[in-house]
């Protein structure tokens, strides 16, 4: 089969039937790559917290209801999922309410490894409102302390959070975190020769022409307006959602900051090298775009205030820090294999998809030699910004 076939085939696949995060246990997966995102969620939780302090208080003869979006399937949504039960549970109490039995559900697209995450959540621990577990009796304070047990009911549900995913008025709480900064679909025009936007030379918008970022930032408009469209109609009365995306302190969106550096430098090169090489035709690297868009505050808000059903408890951008986790900084090969798994947690799905194994192979070997030679400049120069918004569903649009 030809380049020009194979970019057509692949051009025009859905993302949601292919993006997720490597799955499994191995050294490139998520679960074992996502330590930084864990750091940056920790970071923010009082923000979380604040966030959970404004949803309403329902009967408590009605099921509570959590949901991740985007939840990937590594133990950070397990954790996120723990935070927000035992905080609603704490404030249940202190309302002196009987706290109401716990629903969580982790989404993602249908792609996602639910498995892997499946196996790391702890059995339900069954505690009843009368006072006692079914593994023997016991107050819920010994049923929540007891070793690896969770205090909900857990499901996963699939499918793109651009649209709609639950009944009507049925979710309480919504946490979607990493995951509003990739878009439904990489737009159209950026892959076309034909048009102004076309992004010839290079795999991610960093750096890009005007007509590229423009293109990239209406797709992300229009996602986000169809995720705020599906969760206004979710949601029950008195809920709120916490949101926490990839965002840039620059007004230029040619300047996609952490992003920019993460795909727009050393794993941009490693396909040039590729092209250099001989390995690919500069086709088949100009037919692969990364689609992630970090957008600045202005950019966000737009979508927000034109969609209306939300009122804006808080909008701001949070440094997150590195993205690299490494316990030797001095050691440039660790350095190196870092970025390169990082990378390839995250995107290396998209890759192999496109390219295949064995080259998916060598293009992040030539990302981690890259990466290496430029230890020192990258855990200087590497920082994410984090759009942090905590959105609440207003009375009138319920």
């Amino acid at each position: 089969m030809s380049h020009k076939r194979e970019n057509v085939v692949l051009s025009n696949m859905k993302l949601e039937k292919m993006l997720c995060m490597k799955g499994g246990k191995g050294q490139a997966s998520y679960a074992n790559n996502s330590q930084a995102q864990a750091q940056h969620a920790k970071s923010m939780l009082h923000l979380l917290k604040e966030a959970l302090d404004r949803v309403e208080l329902g009967p408590p003869e009605v099921p509570f209801v959590v949901v991740d979006l985007g939840c990937s399937c590594g133990s950070n949504t397990i954790h996120v999922i723990d935070v927000m039960v035992n905080h609603m549970t704490k404030r249940f109490k202190a309302s002196g309410s009987e706290p109401p039995e716990f629903s969580a559900f982790f989404s993602d697209l249908p792609s996602n490894d639910f498995n892997t995450l499946f196996q790391l959540l702890p059995p339900y621990c069954h505690y009843n409102r009368h006072g006692g577990v079914a593994s023997g009796g016991g107050s819920m304070e010994e049923c929540l302390a007891a070793d690896k047990h969770r205090s909900y009911f857990a499901a996963g549900v699939p499918g793109s959070f651009y649209r709609r995913l639950f009944p009507a008025r049925s979710i309480d709480v919504f946490h979607s975190a990493f995951s509003l900064h990739w878009l439904s679909q990489v737009p159209e025009s950026v892959l076309d020769k034909r048009s102004e936007a076309y992004n010839k030379g290079r795999v991610f918008i960093h750096g890009a022409n005007e007509s590229t970022t423009n293109a990239y930032k209406r797709q992300f408009q229009a996602d986000l307006a169809g995720f705020l469209g599906a969760r206004a109609l979710e949601m029950k009365t008195g809920g709120s959602m916490f949101l926490v995306c990839l965002g840039r302190t620059s007004m230029d969106p040619t300047d996609q900051g952490g992003a920019g550096l993460l795909f727009g430098t050393h794993f941009q090169d490693a396909w040039d090298d590729l092209v250099q090489e001989g390995l690919i035709s500069s086709d088949k690297r100009d037919s692969f775009n990364i689609p992630v868009y970090a957008p600045s505050l202005q950019d966000f808000k737009e979508v927000v205030e034109a969609n209306g059903s939300f009122a804006i408890n808080k909008l701001e951008v949070f440094r997150g820090g590195s993205p690299l986790v490494v316990s030797q900084p001095d050691d440039a090969a660790e350095v190196g294999q870092a970025l390169a798994n990082s990378c390839r947690s995250v995107c290396g799905v998209l890759v192999e998809a496109h390219i295949g194994d064995r080259l998916g192979d060598e293009l992040f070997l030539r990302v981690e030699r890259r990466a290496t030679s430029h230890a020192k400049d990258l855990l200087e120069q590497l920082q994410f910004f984090h759009i942090v918004a905590s959105l609440s569903l207003l009375k009138k649009h319920t």
